[in-house]
């Protein structure tokens, strides 16, 4: 070992709730009627309350009881990001089952390889196209005893609707008035949640095991670090069918922002102008394409709106590195600064929505000339690190001081390790449990 960073000390950072139900159920509790979602209806968006949301999930949570759900058992989500996603998914959490996450890409062979290895009895499609891979694999399915779809066609046999499963579950919470809180009252810190599969590089996808305990240790260690904050609102578009995106939803319940939803890649930077984020998090492609479409808007319009962007933007490259130098500004870089921003950063802070306080990136190494643009444009842009074998955890930097490169400390009540290979080792609650029927 060559280098090791980090704790495992956790006293310094609030006592992780006991599962992510009981961080939901907290957190309804602590504040009923503020905003919990928005997502897109019809032709804008709608919100609903952390008690909104929560009768949805505890009807659908019962609905899932009543098709036999038994602690730790696995239901499959087939879908892109969307606010049913997050619903179903607390929903298989809340009626003690562990979520099996499929990403809507997926092929046949492979959909049918997870939900078979993972043991799924149950399945929520996103639409008739998840359905259509799931009846072609039906044969090697014989443990997923029904399909629920959110916007697909039912059968009213083995494919039912989001309406059907609530029918069952109000009728079910009607016998059986206590049957969610009991079911979220026996899950334990080291059941399991969710199974995310890897895209291997060789052989077939893994299962990588993660339970509560994972995730409710980054509830914790989000609000120990005190970067998040309740009056935030994080646009959420990231594929909740891996862990990065998972992680953000779950840190939601623990601060209790509320958090816009809408899955559609093509529509982000339009979003972005319309819900108005203070948070946001992706891959480096993502950085990449807005960096890309804002200079192509520029290069469209030409004239003189295009120099005098190419202008601005040497001007806050040249403060930049001054910055960076510990060099101050001279009287006339202050006053050309002061000037591109109002003509120019302005516009490009606006085109995000105005609000942003800083945006992280993660899943891949961000070009530092990515970076260096956004941090001249007075956005910020932070690093994290993490694996899905951490949970999408496990480093994250400082938004009070980024610096290109640098993806930050360890979590609190974790340890980052270097190997003398330089092997990078990760130690702490957000570690899985192991890889689903693997040694």
């Amino acid at each position: 070992m060559i280098a090791t960073a980090g704790s495992l000390d956790t006293s310094s950072y609030p006592e992780p709730a006991q599962s992510v139900p009981r961080m939901l159920y907290d957190r309804v509790a602590a504040t009923p009627h503020a905003e919990a979602y928005q997502f897109p209806s019809g032709d804008g968006w709608t919100s609903v309350s952390w008690t909104q949301a929560m009768e949805t999930i505890r009807t659908m949570a019962a609905g899932l009881l009543a098709l036999g759900i038994q602690p730790e058992q696995r239901v499959g989500i087939a879908s892109s990001t969307r606010i049913e996603w997050i619903y179903a998914d607390l929903a298989v959490m809340c009626a003690g089952g562990a979520t099996t996450a499929v990403y809507p890409t997926t092929t046949v062979d492979d959909v049918g390889f997870i939900l078979h290895d993972s043991g799924a009895r149950l399945v929520f499609a996103e639409n008739d196209a998840q359905i259509a891979k799931l009846r072609a694999q039906r044969e090697h399915l014989p443990d997923v005893i029904r399909v629920i779809t959110f916007d697909g066609q039912s059968d009213g046999d083995w494919v039912i609707s989001m309406a059907d499963l609530e029918a069952l579950g109000a009728h079910y919470l009607a016998q059986n008035p206590s049957a969610v809180d009991d079911a979220v009252a026996r899950v334990r810190t080291d059941h399991l949640a969710t199974l995310v599969y890897t895209s291997g590089t060789t052989g077939r996808p893994k299962g990588v095991e993660l339970p509560h305990r994972c995730w409710t240790y980054m509830g914790a260690g989000a609000e120990a670090i005190e970067i998040l904050r309740p009056d935030d609102l994080l646009y959420l578009w990231l594929p909740l069918s891996h862990s990065f995106g998972k992680m953000l939803a779950t840190v939601q319940l623990q601060i209790g922002f509320p958090s816009a939803v809408d899955g559609r890649v093509d529509k982000i930077v339009d979003n972005l102008a319309i819900v108005r984020p203070t948070i946001m998090a992706g891959p480096p492609r993502i950085f990449e394409k807005v960096h890309g479409r804002i200079h192509q808007m520029m290069a469209d319009a030409g004239g003189l709106r295009s120099r005098l962007f190419d202008w601005a933007f040497r001007v806050g490259e040249r403060a930049t590195a001054a910055r960076a130098a510990g060099r101050p500004l001279s009287r006339l870089s202050g006053l050309q600064l002061r000037l591109a921003d109002r003509l120019v950063f302005a516009k490009v802070r606006d085109r995000l929505g105005g609000r942003m306080r800083f945006m992280l990136s993660g899943s891949a190494a961000l070009s530092p000339d990515i970076a260096n643009w956004f941090q001249t444009a007075g956005l910020t842009l932070i690093e994290g690190y993490a694996l899905t074998e951490t949970g999408g955890g496990a480093c994250i930097g400082d938004p009070d001081n980024p610096v290109p490169g640098v993806v930050g400390p360890p979590l609190v009540g974790s340890e980052v390790g270097i190997a003398d290979d330089g092997e990078i080792l990760l130690r702490g609650p957000h570690v899985m449990r192991g890889y689903h029927n693997l040694p």
